[in-house]
């Protein structure tokens, strides 16, 4: 006699033990708050620090870039238009996001870096207070910077920082998670808008980033990130004349190449630090006032 169909929870258990079809990951780009695919159909592979394959990554291009740094411009008006107190209650947000996903972030670092589990999730939790840090700032960087000046004559002069626009950023590849934020983090808090490109190595801590910007109330297009080779996409934000800024935290040799590019547009330049940035130490101002402008505003008082 033939055995019977299994029903209801029997077939439910029955299932649950059936062997599963691997679902592997390829990682998106996140352009103007979506995950699309290079649009050149290009990805590479991404190993651990040991070597092991993990993902594939998407391989941005020339095409891609240019569409980060529009996504990046039509949000710049309503971002940098925001209270510096909604701007921090976003980052705060972030942080929020981050913290359910401690976990998922601590595996991806062990596997990039290929630090002990306890190092890693220091690094992952520092990098969290570091968007809670620059949350504080978003609403205080103003009076610090800005101010009164004082003037002979009869005029009242006030001077106070602006959001510079759309600034590139080239993410430190040492240090995929905590130096990604510590670099993305001061540029959005001011107002700007940003386009990163992602760690080569080690892409995936910035991946998963993204999906965590994409849920935690951040407007799409205020922070793009690309995947692929730095060598061939950075140029092309350099260069770009609709990109105001540029952080060359993690351009290494390409830095002085990348900085005579953008003086073709009279761009602001953070260079990176040659002695090698310390991503634990307080950055206090330091990655703030570069990206900002001063307006300074004379009025007459007294005629």
């Amino acid at each position: 006699m033939a055995e019977a169909e299994p029903r209801g929870r029997a077939k439910e258990a029955r299932d649950a033990g059936a062997a599963r079809l691997a679902v592997r990951r390829t990682a998106k780009l996140y352009v103007g708050g979506a995950f699309p695919r290079s649009e050149s159909g290009r990805s590479y592979p991404v190993t651990s620090a040991k070597g092991q394959h993990l993902a594939n990554a998407a391989a941005a291009s020339r095409k891609d870039a240019r569409d980060a740094v529009v996504a990046a411009r039509a949000a710049f008006g309503g971002w940098s238009g925001r209270t510096g107190y909604n701007r921090g209650q976003i980052l705060y947000r972030i942080a929020e996001m981050m913290e359910g996903r401690h976990a998922q972030f601590v595996a991806e670092v062990v596997d990039a870096d290929g630090v002990a589990r306890n190092k890693a999730a220091a690094l992952v939790s520092a990098a969290i207070d570091r968007w809670v840090y620059y949350a504080g700032w978003a609403d205080k960087f103003s009076q610090v910077i800005g101010g009164s000046n004082a003037v002979s004559g009869p005029y009242l002069n006030l001077s106070s920082p602006e959001p510079t626009g759309v600034v590139a950023v080239i993410a430190p590849p040492q240090a995929p998670l905590f130096g990604l934020v510590s670099v993305v983090a001061p540029v959005i808090a001011t107002g700007n808008t940003a386009v990163v490109v992602a760690s080569e190595r080690a892409p995936l801590p910035a991946v998963t980033l993204a999906e965590v910007l994409a849920t935690s109330d951040l407007p799409g297009g205020v922070a793009n990130i690309l995947t692929g080779r730095l060598s061939e996409i950075a140029p092309h934000l350099a260069t770009h004349a609709d990109v105001n800024a540029l952080d060359l935290a993690g351009a290494g040799d390409l830095a002085a190449g990348l900085e005579k590019d953008a003086a073709a547009t009279l761009k602001r330049v953070l260079r990176p630090d040659p002695a090698g940035t310390d991503w634990t130490a307080d950055p206090g101002l330091t990655r703030i006032t570069p990206f900002l402008e001063l307006k300074t505003v004379w009025h007459p008082v007294g005629v």
